[in-house]
């Protein structure tokens, strides 16, 4: 099976596994885990923050770090086509008690200042409203492509947040991607928000775990609440030693980049495929199916019997994710078995 659902589907490096079985290991409930202190010191390091905290899941890391921002009875400014507003279960405000302000999603993942300003009440000391408390950003941005947010428009956001006092939380699950996709230290990404969390079990290829990097204050907070959510983890050196493999390595993402590119070149070659390659910056590429031949469960059921998995996204688009499990010789079949499937073969 070429698999193509989602970077998620990443298997452990022999090298992790390798660290995984080496790793020393203590209760890190205890804060006493050599090898999740490595990693989180690591973390902050890279991303130039003071702290870190591994967390279970990238949804624990945003609803932890959402909680430790913004107080119950407040909102939040978050894009209507992240992920946070949209793929983790309504946390903010079933946990934390905090309101979702969905802001429009522009096509290259940017939210406009002026929509950001209009979630801010014209009378913030009028109690019927929920003042905002933090605006979230997505970088990569998932549902627009897998784009990358451009380092003067989070320069921005960051200004307009200050000038409110309102601080920036940045999901950054595919920021390494956007790091090497754009050229830039990750740290010149994280510079603009008060906290980042980014996923080691995306494209990094890490079995588990999330981080949070911020200021050590938020990261205490952050702990607080992940131990109030059920992420206390106890031994978890075994799954921080895989995740030090996947920082220091993250330069491979660069191949999935140029697959993904080359995935989108190809599907621009079957008759009736709607896709730009020109859009594709990271290792994310969105299609459409002639839907007047086959539906997009149709299509998509095809293309997975004959050993290509790819997944629907919303507004009648078809997902494939590259990753480290996927070369580009897959990406070369993929296309010839979407290929076969259009034209009935």
């Amino acid at each position: 099976m070429i698999e193509l659902r989602s970077d998620t589907f990443t298997l452990p490096t022999p090298a992790m596994r390798d660290a995984m079985a080496r790793a020393l290991l203590g209760d890190d409930v205890y804060a006493e885990d050599p090898t999740v202190r490595e990693l989180e010191e690591l973390a902050a390091h890279t991303l130039g923050k003071e702290a870190a905290c591994l967390t279970p899941s990238g949804t624990m890391a945003n609803l932890a770090t959402i909680m430790a921002h913004a107080p119950r009875g407040s909102a939040m400014l978050v894009g209507a086509e992240s992920d946070i507003y949209i793929y983790e279960a309504g946390g903010a405000a079933v946990c934390g008690g905090v309101t979702y302000l969905p802001v429009p999603t522009r096509p290259d993942g940017r939210l406009l200042l002026t929509d950001l300003a209009a979630g801010f009440p014209d009378e913030p000391d009028d109690p019927q409203f929920a003042v905002p408390a933090l605006i979230c950003l997505e970088n990569t941005q998932n549902r627009c492509g897998g784009v990358i947010l451009p380092l003067d428009y989070l320069a921005e956001v960051r200004r307009f947040a200050t000038e409110r006092g309102v601080p920036v939380h940045l999901d950054g699950a595919r920021i390494f991607n956007a790091a090497v996709g754009s050229g830039v230290p990750v740290a010149e990404i994280a510079q603009y928000a008060d906290s980042v969390q980014f996923c080691l079990s995306k494209g990094l290829g890490a079995p588990i775990g999330s981080v949070v990097v911020g200021d050590a204050d938020v990261i205490g907070r952050v702990r607080r609440v992940r131990k109030m959510l059920g992420g206390g983890m106890r031994q978890a050196g075994i799954i921080a030693a895989a995740g030090i493999v996947a920082i220091r390595e993250h330069g491979r993402l660069a191949e999935d980049h140029a697959n993904a590119r080359r995935l989108a070149e190809g599907l621009a070659t079957v008759d009736g495929i709607e896709v730009d390659p020109t859009s594709v910056q990271t290792n994310i590429v969105m299609f459409r199916v002639p839907e007047h031949r086959l539906t997009r469960a149709q299509f998509l059921a095809a293309a997975n019997a004959a050993g290509v998995a790819l997944a629907e996204l919303g507004h009648g688009r078809v997902r494939a994710v590259t990753h480290s499990g996927v070369s580009s010789a897959d990406v070369d079949r993929a296309v010839e078995v979407i290929g076969a499937v259009l034209s009935g073969e």
